[in-house]
């Protein structure tokens, strides 16, 4: 299995007032996750499913990556992509049964998921730097451990593509 781990683009800042769920993308994270977008398509990178985290920003991210499925393909909100890995979002991305799928959500969390799948440890996840809009490529099976990272593709390389 391929999977493509993308961390939700720019957002507006936290406060402390306001939910952080809530938090929408701002213009300037759209337009640069657009071309994201636009970079990986010129890699002809192309997903059979999209999971992503139910949180505003994510799913807004998960919106604007829907040119990257292949054509029938679908995107699903998985509420596992909020929180640390756990074995019900392992079981759920080795379940999706397809060749290639996405899911896009948040760091520390993502990051935890990368190092889980590649060394069997999740608290190396902070050793990984995924950037708002970035993305990385792991290939194998889908186990702690089980995977290796193929690609770890920071957002302005693939804008620059674009």
């Amino acid at each position: 299995m391929e999977l493509v781990v993308i961390r939700h683009a720019i957002a507006v800042e936290r406060n402390p007032e306001a939910v952080d769920a809530d938090r929408q993308l701002t213009e300037r994270g759209r337009r640069r996750f657009k071309q994201v977008v636009r970079g990986l398509r010129a890699l002809d990178l192309r997903v059979d499913r999209i999971l992503s985290s139910p949180w505003r920003r994510a799913a807004e991210t998960a919106d604007l990556a829907l040119p990257l499925l292949r054509a029938g393909c679908s995107a699903e909100v998985c509420a596992q992509l909020c929180q640390s890995p756990r074995s019900e979002l392992l079981s759920l991305i080795a379940g999706a049964a397809v060749p290639r799928l996405a899911v896009i959500g948040h760091e520390p969390w993502l990051g935890e998921l990368i190092a889980l799948l590649t060394t069997g440890e999740p608290r190396h996840g902070e050793a990984i730097p995924l950037k708002k809009g970035g993305v990385a490529v792991l290939t194998g099976a889908v186990t702690p451990g089980g995977m290796s990272l193929q690609a770890l593709l920071p957002p302005r390389v693939l804008r620059r593509l674009a």
